[in-house]
């Protein structure tokens, strides 16, 4: 089975779909880490949503010794935002907009979609939103940085510059560093970006508090 077929969807709502929700997962972990999420969010029963939960390609990764696993993009270093890995984002940014333009092709509008992300797929959707050519519904980045934040200005398309942006971090996180988090929400908001950010007690993982955040945000942006 190639990690195109382990992508997992499901449906909020019994009308027609007229909206989505692509979310990435992070380094090492699968398609099956957020769908247990949805019913959790408290969504509003009028939307129709289609949750789609992509599988990243296994690579090797190079701070794990060179193992195979499943990544958006290879980790160079100890310092995550060092050395990045431009061609693997580059690979997971084509993923994110191949998927863009299946549900537009299914007849969901672009503004009705938003792309999130947990950690590494927390920085696919940053890249992605900045950089796209699709008007998106909004960007939501759980536990993660913006890559390659130098170079904004000079890539970013700004057809998103208007477009909802949710950041979300563990004040305790070990893995990607809370300075690192804010220090990549303060560059989008010092460009003008339209981001809400929100800090939690806990460490590289998701909450029940932050669940219900992340629900009303989502009902806000639809």
């Amino acid at each position: 089975m190639s990690y195109q077929d382990k992508t997992i969807q499901l449906i909020h709502g019994s009308d027609d779909l007229n909206h989505a929700v692509i979310w990435l997962h992070g380094l090492g972990a699968s398609s099956d880490d957020f769908p247990p999420i949805v019913p959790e969010l408290g969504l509003s029963a009028d939307r129709a949503i289609r949750f789609i939960f992509p599988q990243a390609p296994d690579r090797p990764i190079t701070i794990n010794g060179g193992m195979q696993m499943p990544g958006w993009y290879d980790i160079k270093g100890m310092d995550i935002a060092d050395k990045e890995d431009a061609e693997g984002m580059a690979e997971s940014q084509a993923i994110l907009e191949g998927l863009i333009d299946e549900q537009i092709n299914q007849g969901i509008p672009s503004e009705n979609i938003i792309i999130a992300g947990f950690s590494q797929g927390g920085a696919v959707a940053y890249h992605t939103g900045v950089r796209g050519q699709r008007k998106l519904g909004g960007i939501m980045a759980l536990s993660t940085y913006l890559p390659f934040s130098e170079q904004i200005e000079q890539e970013q398309s700004k057809v998103n510059m208007a477009t909802p942006i949710l950041a979300n971090h563990g004040t305790y996180d070990p893995v990607v560093p809370i300075q690192l988090g804010k220090k990549s929400a303060d560059r989008l908001l010092d460009l003008g970006y339209p981001l809400i950010w929100k800090e939690y007690p806990m460490e590289h993982q998701v909450i029940m508090e932050q669940i219900k955040d992340i629900g009303d945000w989502i009902n806000k942006a639809f």
